[in-house]
């Protein structure tokens, strides 16, 4: 087996395998429902779905619902949704922390009763007080020696509701000198009086997270509870907490918590607070705003779970803290698309062209192919006659240097059809060009004429006649990328021109079907789909997923 290229997750476990620490995987995923997922997730998601699927093992969906004050339903769903669309299958593993409160309720009064945990009266302020720093170990909890059963009275009167919010707490009793901070008594349960949205008001006490966390692995039998590098320091907690509730004995044994980097993108907004702020704001139209990098926004955008797995996979996993440009992402999804979808006809700023010589009220059908790059896809008709529309900027009335669309006197490509000469335009009462006239050559069908002249410009059209109306939005970061995300403050460097909407566009007629998962490329402007929320029948809406051109450069392997 080549060790080097595996990830060292992977080594690790080809190890543990062999060393027979188990003989079989399961790994997690667990979110907390208080928010909708973003890119960053996205790589937990695959990475833990990617090793059980990699070694015939198992894969678990579990919330991680202990902290009833910010969790809703609605973030339930939209997780589920998301991590169903990027292709991880939990079958029938899907569990919740909730489901186990009984149990850790218990696993705590064990603790109770060894010893091991004691009630303190210290507010959440006097606990970090006493708690100490990096560099001054802390000092003893006042409460830290009541008796057993004193404790065990109290805990118990905790669960029976007798305590206000905030007025005790469970610590574990581990050692206040640690040179880790977390192990100087961290708080496993406090009280809280609020409604769960999947246990009621069975509790009014909850188990923090740190506690929760290990036992609801242990239970599942999650042999590998992979985590990012910010629970490093959490690690000798995980392994106290599965050790003195006596799921397992040594810190050898699994579950065992490994970690790898996040994953960091260039100029996005992934905090979930700071995307709550813009959404209550009102600044984006919720968390599936195409602007942001949610996974249901991504996919609301326009991109592929195809597209994101292969961002995943360049972006690798690694101890190192790194940053990957979000024009590689844009370059996943237009290596995903470029092939695989049809090359549609859109004029998103029109104006009329009208064919002077065209026989009036006739149409004809003209065969395009729908990707030159794949000829697997076909071909389809399009619809083509004496009015037409072009895009705006394909014209000009007094061309600058090397323009070689239209202006009079000039001849040009339309494209898959004919060469044609423009002779005029027509304006408004404010000198705006409103239509241009033009003279077709009907032996030139095809984009090429029998007499072998050439032509320097090749202009997209759609009929007239035929072509749909639609609003086609245009986005770009949401982000002032010149500035970064924040400011001093803590605010957001917002651009004011994250989104061009585009009203009036012409799209050519075998787009008014368009809708669900169909994304397109239309010709010369870019990748598009239809927005799902907004889009309707006979006013549809089109997101721009990326632009045709990039400036990223994917890395040659020995770079």
């Amino acid at each position: 087996m080549d060790t080097e290229s595996r990830n060292f997750i992977e080594q690790m476990i080809d190890k543990d395998l062999a060393d027979g620490v188990y003989d079989r995987v399961v790994t997690r995923f667990p979110p907390e429902p208080n928010g909708y997922l973003h890119i960053g997730h996205a790589k937990s998601i695959l990475l833990n779905y990617g090793l059980a699927k990699e070694y015939g093992g198992e894969f678990h969906m579990r919330f991680d619902d202990t902290n009833p004050t910010k969790e809703k339903t609605e973030f339930v769903d939209s997780i589920k949704a998301d991590i169903a669309w990027l292709g991880a299958d939990w079958k029938d593993n899907l569990f919740f922390a909730s489901d186990y409160f009984d149990r850790m309720y218990e696993d705590a009064l064990g603790l109770v009763k060894n010893g091991k945990a004691y009630v303190s009266d210290l507010t959440a302020d006097e606990i970090r007080e006493y708690r100490g720093t990096l560099t001054e170990p802390g000092k003893e909890d006042p409460y830290r020696n009541r008796s057993i059963e004193e404790n065990l009275r109290l805990f118990t009167e905790m669960k029976e509701g007798k305590y206000p919010d905030g007025s005790k707490v469970l610590r574990a009793r581990i050692d206040m000198a640690s040179p880790n901070i977390n192990m100087r008594d961290p708080v496993i349960y406090r009280v809280a009086h609020l409604n769960h949205h999947n246990t009621g008001d069975k509790w009014c006490i909850y188990p923090m997270y740190d506690f929760a966390h290990p036992i609801e692995d242990a239970i599942e039998g999650i042999t590998n509870s992979i985590c990012t590098l910010e629970f490093e320091d959490h690690r000798p907690l995980y392994d106290w907490v599965l050790i003195e509730t006596g799921y397992k004995s040594s810190p050898e044994q699994a579950p065992k918590q490994t970690e790898f980097a996040k994953m960091y993108l260039t100029n996005v907004v992934t905090g979930k607070r700071y995307i709550k702020r813009l959404v209550e704001d009102g600044i984006v139209d919720g968390w599936d705003d195409p602007r942001l990098v949610t996974i249901a926004a991504l996919r609301r955008r326009g991109f592929t779970p195809e597209s994101i797995r292969m961002f995943i996979e360049l972006s690798g996993v690694s101890k190192a803290n790194s940053t990957s440009d979000y024009a590689m992402l844009e370059y996943c999804i237009r290596e995903d698309l470029k092939v695989s979808r049809p090359r549609m006809m859109a004029v998103l700023d029109p104006i009329e062209l009208i064919i002077d010589n065209y026989p009036e009220g006739e149409h004809e059908l003209i065969d395009v192919p729908n990707n030159l790059e794949n000829e697997a896809l076909g071909s389809r008709k399009v619809s083509f006659g004496r009015r037409l529309y072009i895009e705006r900027e394909d014209f000009m009335e007094e061309p600058v240097k090397k323009y070689f669309r239209l202006f009079p006197g000039n001849e040009v490509r339309l494209m898959h059809a004919y060469f044609v000469r423009c002779v005029s335009c027509d304006k408004d009462d404010d000198g705006n060009v409103i239509r241009v006239h033009c003279t077709y050559d009907p032996l030139s069908r095809g984009g090429n004429s029998p007499d072998g002249r050439k032509v320097k410009g090749t202009i997209h059209w759609v009929e007239a006649d035929s072509s749909i109306k639609a609003t086609c939005r245009l986005y770009e970061n949401l982000i002032d990328e010149e500035k970064g995300v924040y400011n001093e403050d803590g605010s957001l460097n917002l651009n004011p021109n994250s989104v061009k909407i585009m009203d009036g566009c012409r799209l050519e007629a075998a787009l008014a079907t368009a809708g669900g998962d169909d994304r397109f490329q239309f010709v010369r402007n870019g990748f598009y789909c239809v927005d799902s929320k907004d889009s309707v029948k006979d006013a549809p809406v089109f997101n721009r997923i990326v632009s045709l051109k990039s400036s990223f450069v994917l890395p040659k392997k020995d770079e």
